[in-house]
């Protein structure tokens, strides 16, 4: 069964584009050993359970002060690139080396850190129908991965050195461009050290303002959404899939705007699996003319930071006349970037419960 990769490429561009240029830039560092073992979400990776996995993380952060508005109403959240090393310790899984784009928010007096990251993994050892045909958690060399973070953080306790430990999940996957793929998720402990930079000239933090009263009126968007997925059987090809979609938007108050919404889908995808059904198993009742279209209707939110936003939309399949290929309400989470005030780019998954069925990259236009 194919599993969700949460948010697909995070990455350099949110890292370098989320503010304007400004002159003074602060960073900081931090570095974590972490140990813990894979959680068994499907019992068809328990022969890929044999030890504790282990491994390091690495980050580097910019740290915010209020210079900007939206850093302010965040609680002046850091943000920055993260590497994670991890040995799988099982032989059919080896090791996976990551690169992320990450964000960090704070509460609790700055004692508690939530980290998200969401970057590209590369996996030592993946699925091979000759050499490695135990490993149905990877079916491709290149992977998605997710990474959350829950951390207890003091930063300067000796100069700019300060501590850290909590827990960390890891997600691997590749939302299902290639077959096998059921994933695995690490739930580790970590401990480690923080340092910030040039602690002694960073500056006082921006006392935030009452909260402004801001709304719009509703707009409307329109998008097209394209990539390649499989049919989710292996050796299936990765064919192109498209996907058109208007929906008018709310904006509430600074961060949260509602959405609401429909899209005609097309999948080439769709289409093998029906033939395959047809031939492979006839006594189901597959013909293999049945239609592959669907129409969805959704809601959604948008949680903006500056010119980047979460997206995060739950959809139903209104019309769907061939219902074996996934479930009917799918779900819809992922990053959005403003290109100009009427143009928008975004990079998101679309999946039935834990099921991923794509990575969705796309373009819209905002009237």
């Amino acid at each position: 069964m194919k599993r969700i990769a949460p948010f697909l490429l995070f990455l350099c561009s949110f890292i370098s584009l989320a503010q304007e240029e400004k002159p003074e830039k602060y960073f900081s560092l931090d570095a974590s050993y972490y140990y813990g073992t894979i959680l068994e979400h499907n019992p068809d990776i328990a022969h890929l359970i044999t030890d504790h996995p282990n491994g390091i993380l690495l980050s580097l952060n910019r740290k915010t002060y209020g210079l900007e508005k939206w850093e302010r109403r965040y609680n002046y959240p850091d943000y920055g690139f993260s590497f994670i090393y991890q040995d799988l310790k099982n032989t059919y899984l080896g090791e996976n080396y990551s690169m992320y784009g990450h964000f960090s928010f704070y509460f609790i007096k700055r004692l508690l850190m939530i980290r998200i990251g969401q970057g590209v993994a590369y996996t030592t050892n993946p699925y091979d129908a000759d050499t490695n045909y135990f490993n149905n958690a990877f079916g491709t060399r290149f992977l998605s991965s997710t990474y959350l973070m829950g951390n207890l953080q003091k930063e300067n306790i000796i100069g700019g050195l300060g501590i850290n430990a909590g827990i960390t999940v890891i997600h691997y996957s590749n939302a299902d461009t290639g077959s096998p793929n059921h994933s695995t998720n690490t739930f580790t402990f970590n401990v480690g050290l923080n340092y910030t930079l040039d602690h002694e000239n960073h500056p006082d933090y921006i006392l935030r303002e009452e909260n402004e009263k801001y709304t719009e009126p509703v707009r409307y968007n329109f998008a097209v959404r394209s990539g390649f997925n499989t049919a989710g059987v292996v050796g299936s090809p990765k064919l192109p899939f498209l996907t058109l979609a208007a929906y008018a938007d709310k904006v509430i108050n600074h961060k949260s705007t509602l959405q609401a919404g429909t899209e005609l889908f097309f999948s080439r995808s769709m289409e093998e699996f029906i033939n395959y059904q047809a031939s492979a198993f006839p006594s189901k009742g597959t013909r293999g003319d049945e239609d592959a279209k669907r129409i969805g209707v959704f809601l959604g939110h948008k949680l903006t930071f500056n010119k980047m936003a979460l997206i995060t939309q739950l959809g139903y399949y209104a019309y769907y006349p061939y219902t074996d290929y996934v479930e009917q309400v799918y779900n819809r989470m992922g990053l959005e970037r403003k290109i100009t005030d009427d143009w928008w780019a975004s990079v998101t998954v679309r999946s039935h419960g834990a099921n991923a069925e794509a990575v969705e990259f796309s373009i819209g236009y905002r009237l």
